[in-house]
C-alpha cells in the first residue's frame, strides 16, 4: 500500500506495487470534481514534452463550478464569457427531467480510498464547461480514464485504459501522477471525436493537487501531434459573477476616472 510524504500527499516512490500505483492514478483521474471549486489555468491544445513553446497559442482561463467560464486571448481579447450563469429553470423543466434532480457533485459523498482518492464515484450532475472541443472539458475531470467505479476483479480487461509506469513528476512546479497509458475497448471518451488518449500508448500527467489532467501526448508515430498542456495557476480563488459576463452591470472599474458636471 502507498503512503503519505511529509505534506500528506500520496507518495508513488513509497515501494507500492505496479496494480497499487494504477489503481491510486485510476482513483486521482476520479477525484477531480471533490478538489475544487475554481480554477484558473493557461491551456494548449497541442502537446509538449516538458514545456510550451513561447510562439505556441494559448488561451487563459476562468472556471467556477459548475458552469461558469471566461476565455481571453495572450492580449487580453475575450473569447468567450458564460452569460446564464444565473438562469432559472420553469416548473415543466423540473418535473420533466430527471437530471434536473441531482445534485452538484461537491454536495454528494464519494467512496474514498486509504489516501483520499475518490475509489467510487456516486451518481450526481457532472459535467464541465468547454470550448474549442471536448477535450478542454475532459481535461478537467478526467473520469473516462477511470471510470465511475474499480471494475471486478474478474474482469481486468474491461477497465477503460490499461495504465504502466506509474511515476510521480513535477508539472509547472507542482507535483503529479504520470502514467502511460492505452485505451482497451471499454474506453468510451465523453467526446469520441477529442478523446483523452488515442489508440496506441499516450503519456497522461494528472495534477495530485486538483485531479485535473494537465498533460496528454499520444507516443504513437502517426498521432505524436495529439495532445494538451494545461498550466495551472491558481487554485480555489474567489471568482465573481461579473467576471463571467460579457458587460459588467453591477460593478465600477475604479481605475477610470470618473468625471463630475459641476454646475457653474
Amino acid at each position: 500500500m502507498a503512503t503519505w510524504d511529509f505534506r500528506h500527499r500520496p507518495d508513488p516512490h513509497s515501494g507500492a506495487a505496479p496494480a497499487d500505483l494504477a489503481a491510486m492514478f485510476r482513483n486521482l483521474c476520479r477525484s477531480s470534481p471533490w478538489k475544487w471549486q475554481s480554477l484558473r489555468f493557461e491551456y494548449w491544445n497541442e502537446p509538449f514534452a516538458e514545456a510550451p513553446s513561447p510562439a505556441a497559442p494559448l488561451v487563459r482561463a476562468w472556471l467556477r463550478r459548475p458552469g461558469a467560464l471566461r476565455l481571453e486571448s495572450p492580449e487580453g481579447l475575450v473569447l468567450h464569457s458564460t452569460t446564464g450563469i444565473n438562469d432559472s429553470r420553469d416548473g415543466l423543466y423540473i418535473s420533466s427531467t430527471r437530471k434536473s434532480w441531482l445534485l452538484p457533485p461537491h454536495l454528494v459523498t464519494p467512496v474514498y480510498d486509504d489516501l483520499g482518492l475518490v475509489r467510487r464515484r456516486p451518481e450526481a450532475a457532472y459535467g464541465e464547461p468547454g470550448f474549442g472541443n471536448g477535450r478542454f472539458s475532459a481535461a478537467l475531470d478526467p473520469v473516462e480514464l477511470a471510470g465511475n467505479a474499480p471494475v471486478p476483479l474478474e474482469f481486468p480487461g474491461s477497465n477503460p485504459v490499461e495504465v504502466q509506469d506509474v511515476r510521480r513528476v513535477e508539472h509547472e512546479g507542482r507535483p503529479a501522477l504520470e502514467a502511460v497509458v492505452a485505451p482497451t475497448a471499454a474506453y468510451h471518451p465523453a467526446d469520441p471525436a477529442a478523446p483523452l488518449c488515442m489508440p496506441g500508448r499516450s503519456r497522461i500527467r494528472v495534477d495530485l493537487g486538483t485531479g485535473v489532467c494537465v498533460s496528454s501526448r499520444s507516443l504513437e508515430p502517426e498521432t505524436d501531434q495529439y495532445g494538451h498542456w494545461l498550466r495551472i495557476i491558481a487554485v480555489d480563488e474567489y471568482m465573481l459573477d461579473d467576471l463571467f459576463l460579457a458587460e459588467s452591470m453591477n460593478l465600477t472599474d475604479v481605475r477610470r476616472h470618473i468625471s463630475w458636471d459641476v454646475p457653474a
